[in-house]
């Protein structure tokens, strides 16, 4: 199969990299770093002017509808240039959106397409699965949902205008948006160092996406998985530039690494995890794209046992291949390894994938 990208998303991809490419410098993570802000406002005001955030978005929103293809380019970028905004989940969020909710929704995400607003997902829950159904509940109180139970670590939550998460109704699993206002936070370090927290729902009203029937619930699943590789994707992708280009120069007994038989052959199985991680991201966002959803299932989730799997050894690789310099703060290795550790705990781990599988099968 051919995941070529056409020209629209192939110039959507070179605007990303262009753009990141000129902001997202070492110095910038660093000031960012010290900061404590909860993201860069400045980077995210960036994207959003340069009609990156939009080009996602549905056209009741004002953007130019690009789907889950055009999500997972950007997000792809976002992950190879670790910029530290709360794009993953803003853009999964509002595919989410995009897919099952009302013109009404829709047409609220158009402050995202401006940067003026950020959205979280909460789709998970302590002790569930990503696949589980939500122990959290939602019932009916007159004209409006209430909820009530518990999400895990979620990224961006405090500070997002809404958050998007999965509860269980009397007719099936609903997704629902509710006020972080409304939701009780409790934070959580993640080795981004992004902000997380862990969420108490008790009475909190929740408007609901779409219908209550498990349709939504799944494709929020999948638009998690899809955005979760595609980040993971462009980071191991860099992490390789970075191991590549490192024993390329470095010399060890008067040769370069990279002239090594045991360097070379552990570069190697790096590009081959990177390559199988990237069939899966291109493959997986296209059925997404074409409403193909048992193949984009089976896709995802290879996707995603890829990248908790042999992903996160290669991410261990290109550490090893660096030797002390790996772990410096004072160089870029490291927040790719904390990135991409933190996407594959995201995931769920090994074994968890390896039954989403076997389930498929």
């Amino acid at each position: 199969m051919d995941f070529t990208l056409d020209e629209t998303r192939t110039d959507l991809r070179e605007l990303a990299a262009d753009l990141l490419g000129k902001e997202v410098t070492v110095a910038r993570l660093e000031a960012h770093e010290k900061s404590g802000a909860p993201y860069d406002a400045a980077l995210w005001r960036s994207l959003a002017g340069a009609g990156l955030l939009g080009a996602c978005l549905p056209e009741e929103a004002g953007g130019a509808g690009l789907g889950p293809v055009g999500t997972a380019v950007l997000l792809r970028e976002i992950g190879a240039h670790v910029a530290p905004v709360p794009a993953e989940s803003s853009l999964v969020a509002a595919q989410v959106v995009a897919a099952h909710g009302s013109r009404e929704q829709r047409e609220a995400l158009a402050p995202l397409a401006e940067g003026e607003i950020t959205l979280a997902v909460a789709p998970s829950e302590p002790g569930r699965d990503l696949g589980a159904p939500p122990a959290t509940t939602a019932r009916a109180d007159g004209d409006r949902w209430v909820l009530d139970g518990a999400k895990g670590t979620t990224p961006h939550a405090a500070g997002a205008s809404r958050i998007l998460l999965t509860a269980r109704t009397p007719t099936g699993t609903g997704v629902f948006l509710v006020d972080p206002a409304d939701v009780e936070t409790r934070p959580v370090p993640v080795s981004t160092g992004e902000p997380a927290a862990a969420l108490t729902l008790r009475g909190v009203p929740g408007e609901l996406v779409g219908a209550a029937d498990g349709t939504a619930a799944a494709g929020l699943r999948r638009a998690v998985t899809a955005g979760n590789i595609a980040v993971f994707s462009g980071v191991l992708a860099r992490a390789l530039e970075l191991t590549t280009e490192y024993v390329r120069t470095r010399r060890q007994f008067d040769r370069a690494l990279a002239e090594f038989q045991a360097v070379t052959v552990q570069i190697a199985d790096v590009y081959v995890a990177a390559r199988a991680l990237d069939v899966a991201v291109w493959s997986g966002a296209w059925r997404l794209e074409r409403g193909d959803d048992e193949g984009a299932e089976a896709d995802l989730a290879v996707g995603a046992l890829t990248a908790t799997d042999e992903g996160l050894r290669a991410l261990y690789t290109c550490q090893h291949l660096h030797g002390g310099i790996g772990v410096d703060v004072t160089y870029p290795l490291h927040r790719y390894f904390a990135w991409g550790r933190h996407h594959a705990h995201l995931l769920g781990g090994v074994e968890a994938r390896l039954d989403t599988i076997g389930a498929l099968v």
